[in-house]
């Protein structure tokens, strides 16, 4: 037990994803998982732990924004043993070629600033996926009928940003994507020597301001799953 996680010892599998929404991670759970069960709601942020297809999985709900990602992911690993952490979760397209409801599958993700900024200083650090992890994401994703992205994610604490400018140049340089967590997750999991990635749906986008309906996201969702889990134990 933490701070932030009420879970016993060995309630927490090594293979964890990391949805933002606790209660996406309750849906993951029930919808992907066998004899799903909550180990920790601690502030409401729910987790659960069962198995896929024999192995021992947990889904851990982690927050918006990379400050809150960082205090799960921190725990997670230090407290109790994770060594494989994918984040599952939403993201704005970025690029035209970029469809609603697609995946991007974040080889790397730039920022601004994350909470490691304190300790990196003045070292621009150039976060990045596990390749073992991107490249079992990209095989899975051949295989479902969804268009699927590889490539740069920017990762921003500011949701409602007015740095216009700043989303300019996101596009011209190839940002497939935007979303608040990659960037501390990967940071974090160099850090401790374990395996990151992030699978994200295009839920909206930035240039044509297309956004899947709310009643229709869950179904949207489940290939990020499919694909997080098939990467995970591969």
């Amino acid at each position: 037990m933490t701070i932030h996680i009420g879970a016993a010892p060995g309630d927490i599998a090594e293979t964890v994803l990391l949805p933002g929404d606790p209660y996406r991670a309750k849906w993951a759970a029930e919808t992907f998982l066998d004899d799903a069960r909550l180990v920790n709601e601690v502030r409401g942020m729910l987790g659960y732990t069962g198995t896929w297809n024999g192995h021992p999985v947990t889904i851990q709900g982690s927050g918006m924004g990379m400050p809150s990602l960082s205090i799960y992911t921190n725990e997670l690993i230090r407290n109790f043993g994770a060594k494989t952490l994918i984040r599952i979760g939403s993201c704005g397209g970025m690029l035209a070629k970029v469809n609603i409801r697609d995946v991007i599958i974040a080889m790397t993700a730039t920022t601004v600033g994350s909470p490691s900024d304190s300790i990196m200083r003045e070292v621009n650090f150039a976060p990045c996926a596990d390749w073992g992890l991107l490249h079992a994401a990209a095989h899975a994703a051949e295989i479902l009928d969804v268009g699927v992205h590889v490539g740069g994610i920017y990762s921003s604490d500011t949701f409602y940003d007015e740095r216009a400018d700043l989303n300019e140049q996101m596009v011209r340089h190839n940002i497939l994507g935007v979303e608040m967590e990659a960037a501390e997750l990967y940071t974090l999991a160099a850090r401790y020597d374990a395996r990151a990635l992030a699978v994200l749906t295009v839920s909206d986008h930035l240039q044509t301001g297309e956004a899947v309906p709310s009643d229709e996201r869950e179904r949207s969702f489940g290939d990020m799953v499919e694909i997080a889990l098939k990467a995970a134990f591969a």
